[in-house]
């Protein structure tokens, strides 16, 4: 009945929009009401615990504000789903449904959602048992509700903080908070938070040995419970009722709540559940006995109607005590298998919860792992990208300009590669983003041919371009990706070709167009590949065999890499080979052209790209704050270079102070330093100056969630080692955007 009703709210609501067509304000109010509606009764079913009720109205609640896109109600409806799954203990659904919610609401500016979300996140977080994180965001979630005056937001937050500090025995404060967060409810019609409080209060009282005050409490909560009908307030009162009555040596009392807290806990669980059947004479079918009895009766009526009724109250009688029986006997035998299937579940999921438990802590392993090898290598080859950069500003010969170049160009590629054989995983799972950018192909590969030089001259191997004239000058994609792919590729040939040749081959397939399919092909005269071995290739950390593993060393991570990053941009490696007759590698890739004539009229000269300007750093005064003292070299000569004002901080202590009596219009913040960290250093500064622009220059592993850097007053973030460029970009970025607001 509950699904119907709600079919047919919405079935009204779309026949009131069709019929508004003509006044789309109206069509809109009336969806809005509906929605709000909605919401309403939703957030109603959840504090009742009737949770497949909630669920129809939320996602009713969603699909008509997707039908007229509206955001707000949106993060709304995926925020209330945050907190039925969380009232479930359904901790991973509830998280992903906030981060929907949080995410759409940053994006609208939708400041009071957002702080109801925030404590809705703490509430995981607690559950959890990750009381920091919950208190951080309870702090998030205060700071909007007072700049928006909501004092019963406010009160929200006191009743979430004290739960949060009774975990942690901070009994007295937590009291405290409850009897603030009364008064600040006193006039709100939040009847379901005012009954929180009132419990919380209880439980706080009890456990400092207050159990007079404690127990009137109590009964308080489970009055207002009972007149709202909060099933979960209803429970926790009566359980938290029984262990007061104990603690009073009361046992009868506490023996009778203790009691109706398991009726409480049966209906609620009940509450959710479809009836087995509708029906019982109907299943075993006496009505249909009943009848043909009544029928049988009319018939013989007028010959011997007493015998016949006997006779049929007595076939009557012996068959439902038979079925009685069965049934018995049925209920018996699957009340067994039942227990038996309860053990072994109950068995299998220990299992499971150990096994997942130490995945996690493998997880966890790896990660750390991950993090400080990344930084430890990001570190120096900071140190190299840096100094090279440096070097070319200053005025190289053209034989070292050239060498330089190369030593950039490996730089980055290094870079990239470390990236990604540290997170293969996410390479293979596709979360590696690809760069949409222009770039001038041919270039790039000439700089993996001078890069792979000398190691191809090592081996006596010569390296080959046969690049088509025709394919455009500038093509858009991802030029880092396709040079390593082509690193790979021409590295795997130059370790399999001793004294032999090299080609790499592009060449134009068709032309739509501006859209273009390029044929890229890495052929050699060496080793060959075996047909056997030739799928095996491409996994990790596999090569053609033992032998030739010790012969030529590596960890076949190479050809995977290409293969996963083919398969990121919807393109795929091909092979041929022969043993002793060399290989063929080759793939398909489209590209937008940016300039459909590649060549070069006669006589003109082919312009130089125009030099990136940074004028608006000139004289600007920038803080540096690093631990690093080569790092700090490098950082400051290279801002030094465009008439910047640097100073230097060696740790997060002395950048607070130098902020405190310094003006400067920009911090480069590092995150591991001695002493307290970057993100410590940033909560301070964001405390008394909150408009300096703060961006992380740092060498940490960054995962997907970057949340935590803007929460605690980031506003951008630069990994190490980074491209000048966009070191530039982003320091210009904020600079510009202080000088407009100025």
């Amino acid at each position: 009945m509950k699904n119907i009703s709600i079919c047919v709210a919405l079935f009204l609501c779309l026949f009131s929009v069709r019929a508004n067509q003509e006044n789309p304000v109206q069509e809109k109010d009336e969806i809005n009401a509906t929605i709000e509606q909605f919401l309403s009764n939703a957030e109603e079913s959840i504090n009742e615990m009737d949770f497949d009720r909630a669920l129809n109205q939320l996602n009713t609640a969603l699909e008509l504000s997707h039908s007229i896109n509206h955001q707000k109600y949106i993060a709304l409806s995926s925020s209330l789903l945050a907190q039925m799954y969380y009232v479930r203990y359904e901790t991973d659904q509830a998280a992903t449904e906030i981060q929907r919610a949080v995410s759409i609401q940053r994006e609208i500016g939708d400041e009071l959602g957002l702080a109801h979300s925030y404590v809705t996140y703490g509430k995981i977080f607690h559950v959890k048992q990750d009381t920091d994180r919950a208190l951080q965001y309870f702090d998030l979630a205060e700071e909007l509700f007072e700049k928006n005056e909501d004092i019963e937001g406010l009160g929200i937050v006191d009743i979430n903080r004290a739960v949060a500090l009774l975990r942690i025995q901070e009994f007295q404060e937590a009291r405290q908070l409850l009897e603030r967060a009364k008064k600040r409810l006193k006039s709100s019609p939040n009847q379901y938070e005012k009954s929180r409080a009132l419990y919380f209060n209880a439980r706080a009282n009890q456990l400092l040995g207050n159990l007079d005050v404690a127990l009137a409490l109590a009964k308080e909560c489970l009055s207002l419970s009972n007149k709202n009908n909060f099933g979960s307030m209803i429970l926790s009162s009566r359980i938290l009722m029984s262990d007061i009555y104990a603690l009073k040596g009361d046992f009868e009392k506490s023996l009778n709540f203790l009691r109706l807290s398991n009726k409480t806990r049966d209906s609620i669980h009940s509450l959710n559940k479809e009836a087995i059947a509708s029906d019982a004479s109907a299943r075993y079918g006496l009505d249909a006995m009943q009848n043909k009895f009544n029928e049988l009766s009319r018939q013989n009526e007028a010959h011997e109607r007493s015998l016949k009724v006997n006779k049929l109250t007595t076939i009557l009688s012996v068959a439902l005590i038979t079925i009685l029986s069965l049934l018995t006997l049925s209920l018996y035998k699957n009340n067994n298998l039942r227990a038996r299937a309860n053990d072994l579940l109950q068995k299998k999921n220990s299992e499971l919860i150990t096994a997942k438990e130490n995945a996690e802590k493998a997880s966890t392993a790896k990660a750390q792992f991950l993090s400080t090898i990344t930084h430890e290598l990001r570190t120096p080859l900071y140190a190299v990208t840096g100094l090279t950069h440096l070097l070319l500003e200053e005025s190289p010969t053209e034989n070292q300009k050239e060498h330089l170049n190369s030593l950039k160009f490996s730089g980055e590629y290094l870079l990239s590669l470390i990236n990604n054989i540290l997170d293969l995983n996410k390479l293979e799972a596709n979360k590696v983003e690809l760069l949409e950018t222009s770039f001038n192909l041919k270039k790039r590969i000439s700089d993996v041919l001078v890069a792979l030089k000398n190691s191809a001259e090592d081996k006596n191997t010569k390296l080959h371009l046969d690049f088509e004239n025709s394919i455009p000058k500038k093509l858009k994609g991802d030029p880092l990706k396709i040079s390593q792919i082509l690193i790979n590729l021409i590295g795997n040939s130059i370790k399999f070709t001793e004294e032999g040749h090299i080609w790499v081959r592009v060449k134009k397939v068709s032309q739509t167009g501006n859209q273009v399919v390029l044929k890229f092909e890495v052929q050699d005269d060496g080793e060959g590949i075996s047909k056997e071995k030739q799928k095996a290739i491409f996994d990790s950390f596999t090569q053609g065999s033992l032998q030739i593993n010790r012969k030529f060393g590596g960890t076949g991570l190479g050809l995977s890499i290409v293969k996963n990053l083919l398969n990121l941009m919807d393109s795929e490696i091909h092979l041929e080979s022969e043993l002793g007759e060399g290989s063929i590698f080759y793939f398909e890739m489209p590209f937008e052209a940016l300039e459909l004539t590649p060549t070069i009229a006669a006589g003109e000269v082919e312009k130089e790209p125009e030099k990136l300007t940074n004028d608006i750093m000139h004289h600007k005064k920038i803080l540096v704050v690093e631990d690093n003292k080569i790092n700090q070299m490098i950082t400051r000569k290279i801002l030094e270079k465009h008439q910047v004002n640097c100073d230097v901080a060696d740790n997060g202590t002395t950048a607070i102070e130098k902020v405190k009596n310094n003006a400067f219009d920009l911090i480069l913040m590092d995150i591991h330093m001695p002493g307290i960290s970057g993100i410590e250093a940033t909560i301070a500064i964001r405390k008394f100056n909150a408009e300096i622009p703060i961006i992380a220059l740092t060498a940490v592993t960054l995962d997907e969630n970057l949340d935590e850097f803007y929460l605690n007053g980031f506003n951008d973030i630069i990994p190490k080692p980074y491209k000048t460029e966009e070191f530039f970009l982003k320091i210009n970025k904020y600079l510009a955007q202080t000088k407009a607001s100025v």
